[in-house]
C-alpha cells in the first residue's frame, strides 16, 4: 500500500487532492469514451491500440483513485462526465486533444508536489498519455 504522507500543509494537500481528483474524472472519461472508439473502430488494428490504451487508463485511473483516497481519507467521487462524439474522426479527435492537454496537466501536478512517489506516478501517466497521443495522430492522419 503506497502512503503520501510528504504533504504537510493542508492548503497544499487541499490543492493536490484537487488536481488528482480532476485526474481521475479525466481518466473516467477517456476510460468511457474509449470503450465507445473500440466499438467504432474501422479495423482491428483500431480496436487493438485503442483496448491497450484504455487499459492503461484504467491502470491510472486505479494509481489515481488510490492516491487520492490516502490523502483524503474518502473515495473520490465521480463527476457526470460529456458524452463521447459519435462519430469516430470526431471522437478520435476529441480524444488527441485531451491526451495533450492531459500530458501537460500530469506533468504540472508532478512539479507542484514535492512526494516523489506522486512525481514518478504522475510523470510515468504523463509519458503514456503522450504516447497515446501519438497514436490518436496516426489515426486522425487516416491510418487504420
Amino acid at each position: 500500500m503506497m502512503h503520501y504522507y510528504a504533504i504537510n500543509n493542508w492548503g497544499q494537500r487541499s490543492v493536490l487532492s484537487n488536481q488528482i481528483l480532476k485526474a481521475i474524472n479525466g481518466e473516467y472519461a477517456a476510460i468511457h469514451c474509449y470503450g465507445e472508439i473500440i466499438q467504432m473502430a474501422p479495423s482491428q488494428k483500431v480496436r487493438e491500440v485503442v483496448t491497450e490504451i484504455r487499459q492503461d487508463e484504467i491502470r491510472h485511473f486505479e494509481t489515481f483513485s488510490q492516491m487520492y483516497q490516502q490523502l483524503t481519507g474518502t473515495q473520490p467521487q465521480i463527476e457526470k462526465q460529456p458524452s463521447c462524439p459519435h462519430s469516430y474522426v470526431d471522437a478520435i479527435k476529441a480524444a488527441f486533444i485531451d491526451e495533450q492537454e492531459t500530458v501537460d496537466f500530469y506533468y504540472d501536478i508532478a512539479s507542484g508536489t514535492s512526494d516523489s512517489t506522486i512525481q514518478s506516478a504522475f510523470k510515468r501517466a504523463a509519458a503514456d498519455e503522450q504516447n497515446h497521443a501519438v497514436w490518436f495522430l496516426y489515426f486522425l492522419m487516416g491510418h487504420q
